[in-house]
């Protein structure tokens, strides 16, 4: 178990909520730069909500990580990729090929045994 999975869900839980208001205060980061560098953006975060717990809805999911409508935030603060930034993002995109596999394991060995099974199955 590495240091990350040591760390308590209420700590976690206060971690991801800053990174999702600084995200909502920096607009200028564009989700295509985002994915260009890392891989993922703010919908990648909203479907991992979802995905967490499938009783929110992706669209619902999305909102709380853009605080507004995902379609009011593009309108608003979305520019045009220029083709440097979509090559960039594929790229980018390549790198998380055969991870989610991997993401999926570590996450559901983070969960301790004695967790009930809707904690650690959203499906139950």
């Amino acid at each position: 178990m590495d240091e990350l999975d040591r760390l308590d869900d209420a700590t976690a839980a206060q971690a991801f909520r800053r990174l999702v208001r600084h995200l909502r205060h920096r607009h200028d980061a564009q989700n295509i730069d985002l994915m260009g560098l890392s891989g993922f953006c703010r919908n990648c975060l909203g479907d991992w909500i979802h995905e967490a717990d499938p009783g929110i809805a992706k669209a619902d999911a999305r909102r709380i990580v853009y605080g507004m409508e995902q379609s009011d935030w593009k309108a608003k603060y979305q520019s045009e990729a220029t083709p440097e930034q979509l090559a960039r993002m594929e790229e980018s995109l390549k790198k998380n090929e055969g991870r989610e596999d991997a993401l999926d394991e570590a996450l559901d060995e983070s969960f301790p045994a004695s967790d009930p099974p809707s904690m650690t199955d959203p499906h139950a």
